[in-house]
């Protein structure tokens, strides 16, 4: 944490940049720590431990960088690939199985129609027999 005075005696460094004239609008993890002992609020010590978070969170990815994006994407791509192509292999399964057992039926049908037509004999018709009832008279 760097100290900050303005005074008119102050001899200023070579160089742009070098001098910094007005303070930063941030705080340090340290200024952050010093506040939450001197303020006692409910509100003041939420904000306090949601910005102690956030530099823990800001350490944390500095220490461990996240992967490239670029390559983040390729690794999801080629699961979602994977996923479907066990996906799709799995739809044919079922279509395979699904084909197997309608050949099975069509065949079976085919059978019972060719075994009715050769079962198939002349039936007696039901019903007002006019042939009879006209030799009665």
């Amino acid at each position: 944490m760097q100290e900050f005075s303005r005074s008119k005696f102050v001899t200023l460094n070579k160089g742009r940049g070098s001098n910094v004239k007005y303070a930063p609008f941030a705080f340090t993890e340290l200024g952050v720590a010093m506040l939450s002992s001197v303020l006692n609020s409910k509100t003041a010590i939420e904000i306090n431990r949601g910005i102690m978070r956030a530099f823990v969170t800001v350490r944390q990815l500095m220490l461990n960088p996240p992967m490239n994006s670029a390559a983040e994407l390729q690794t999801e791509v080629r699961e979602l690939k994977k996923y479907m192509d066990e996906v799709l292999t799995d739809q044919n399964d079922i279509n395979e199985d699904t084909r197997t057992q309608l050949e099975l039926i069509n065949q079976t049908l085919a059978e019972m129609q060719v075994n009715s037509s050769a079962t198939n004999k002349p039936r007696r018709r039901i019903g007002f027999n006019v042939d009879n009832e006209e030799t009665t008279n």
